[in-house]
């Protein structure tokens, strides 16, 4: 017995626990559901986690506490400028402009309010913070000395390339704001670059100077600080749910590291499952999308439609009432998501096209009518479509024709669900569980003081030394200087020619 205690107790001398800051300032509930799930899983591996959010977790775990960005939730409609309906048909250079405007406020919001200044006289181990257009929050690392772990909530991006110099050839890597395939006509191809390029220009001379003037307001010992200091990114997304891309050795997919395995469902909604005899349809288009404010017209497309089918509809709705609404559907203010997608009479998912959606839709290999509206939403359909557990359909110009065309081949094509299976078993099959993984490289990057082994050179290059535009200028230069050097020549010897022509003329005349 006194061997056994004395192992244990070795044992627990040999784990090490760290003190996380976790920072995810967005002020939106699929964010947080991230970023709560991150901290979780950290305090559970028993780290002392420190989260920093707009949101509360209703049953923190030990080992985890909670700073609150009050007022960020009530404030959040007056940092929009428009509707999110809106953001259907902006132009993708705009959406760049706006995501400039969402970083700027997020972080000045952040970096004033009382609860985040109270932190800055603690000691971390380590910072976590959410990569959204949130550069000066980097900051951060330098301040607490301390390791810095980017998430992306979307994945790799041109956000995240640049930080990492992760290659990202435009010629099948579609921009963010894009609803492109890898699968790019040339039209297509030539607008990702310019887009990309524009995204490049935007960052280096437009963004990242005005992110540089808060650090040096708020932070000026920390002047000098580099927003490419990062030690690792975790990337919220799979090989499974979206097309292989490029990562460099400090870019690690976690994605479905959220998902847990499905509970039972409360009562009223499993006996409404169970008794589906036709399936269940779950309709939600997330949490940033209020649906009583969608157009009269497209609200009674859908009524119309869906009421025509067999199926039940599990319809994700904002108000306790929807005028017209068919007796084949049940509305809710909010659906446990993931385990409704887990019942086996699920037949389809519609939805906006949300990367939460789409990793859970694949974690249960349920196929997807996508309605995608604003940011990653058209670039997730997209490559829903393309891996053929998907179909994709314009928000704003929904008919019935288009939706009942859509609802049908995905109803009763078995393609669409032995795809999305396909996608599912994939997902599963990995040598590690996404969380596990997700608190193994944290532990890694404290344990190696930053991992700076884990860094290509790229990284420290100037950004138009990386796109090798001062090798293009080269180039030109030593292509077009003889050019124009014969030029003049010529036109110096056609000149020289001329006067003497001219001076002939006039002795002539003399």
């Amino acid at each position: 017995m006194k061997w056994f205690c004395l192992i244990f107790l070795c044992a627990l001398n040999l784990a090490e626990c760290y003190k996380i800051l976790v920072v995810f300032p967005a002020a939106a509930p699929s964010h947080f559901i991230l970023g709560n799930a991150l901290g979780r899983g950290l305090a559970i591996a028993g780290h002392e986690v420190t989260v920093l959010s707009p949101f509360q977790d209703k049953n923190p775990p030990k080992n985890y506490r909670e700073v609150v960005l009050t007022g960020f939730i009530e404030e959040k409609s007056e940092a929009m400028p428009f509707s999110v309906f809106d953001m259907e048909h902006m132009h993708p250079w705009l959406s760049v402009y706006l995501m400039n405007h969402f970083g700027t406020v997020a972080v000045n919001k952040t970096f004033e309010h009382p609860n985040f200044k109270k932190l800055l006289n603690e000691k971390f181990d380590l910072i976590i913070i959410e990569q959204f257009k949130n550069e000066a929050m980097k900051v951060l690392s330098c301040h607490f000395n301390a390791p810095l772990v980017m998430f992306s909530t979307i994945g790799a991006n041109v956000w995240v390339n640049t930080d990492t110099a992760n290659p990202s050839p435009p010629s099948y890597v579609p921009d963010l704001f894009l609803s492109y395939s890898s699968k790019m006509n040339l039209w297509q191809r030539t607008f990702n670059s310019l887009t990309k390029l524009f995204q490049v220009l935007n960052n280096n001379l437009v963004f990242f100077p005005s992110q540089r003037k808060f650090v040096q307001q708020y932070f000026p010992k920390c002047a000098d600080y580099e927003f490419n200091n990062v030690s690792l990114y975790l990337l919220n997304s799979h090989e499974s749910t979206s097309e292989p891309v490029p990562l460099v050795p400090s870019m690690i997919n976690i994605g479905g590291f959220h998902i847990n395995p499905p509970k039972e469902l409360p009562k009223d909604l499993k006996e409404y499952l169970d008794n589906a005899k036709d399936g269940v349809i779950y309709f939600s288009m997330g949490s940033n999308i209020p649906f009583s404010q969608v157009k009269p017209e497209i609200k009674d497309t859908l009524i119309k439609v869906l009421g025509k089918l067999k199926q039940k509809v599990l319809w994700k709705y904002d108000e306790d009432t929807l005028h017209g609404k068919p007796d084949n559907v049940k509305l809710g203010k909010w659906f446990p998501q993931s385990d409704i997608l887990a019942h086996p009479n699920v037949k389809l998912f519609i939805t906006h096209g949300g990367l939460l959606s789409t990793l859970e839709t694949i974690y249960h290999g349920v196929p997807v009518l996508t309605l995608p509206v604003f940011a990653d939403q058209k670039l997730n359909a997209a490559r829903m479509e393309t891996l053929g557990y998907g179909v994709k359909l314009t928000f704003s110009a929904l008919t019935e024709e288009d939706l009942t065309e859509a609802l049908n081949k995905l109803l009763n094509d078995p393609k669409y669900r032995e795809n999305a299976k396909l996608r599912s078993k994939l997902f599963h099959d990995r040598p590690i569980k996404p969380m596990d993984e997700m608190v193994y490289w944290v532990e890694y990057i404290v344990r190696h003081k930053g991992a700076p082994h884990l860094q290509v050179a790229g990284k420290h290059l100037p950004w138009y030394q990386y796109l090798l535009l001062d090798v293009v200028l080269l180039v030109l230069l030593i292509v077009t200087a003889p050019i124009a050097l014969l030029y003049i020549i010529c036109k110096k010897m056609c000149c020289s020619g001329g006067d003497k022509k001219k001076q002939k003329k006039k002795s002539k005349k003399e």
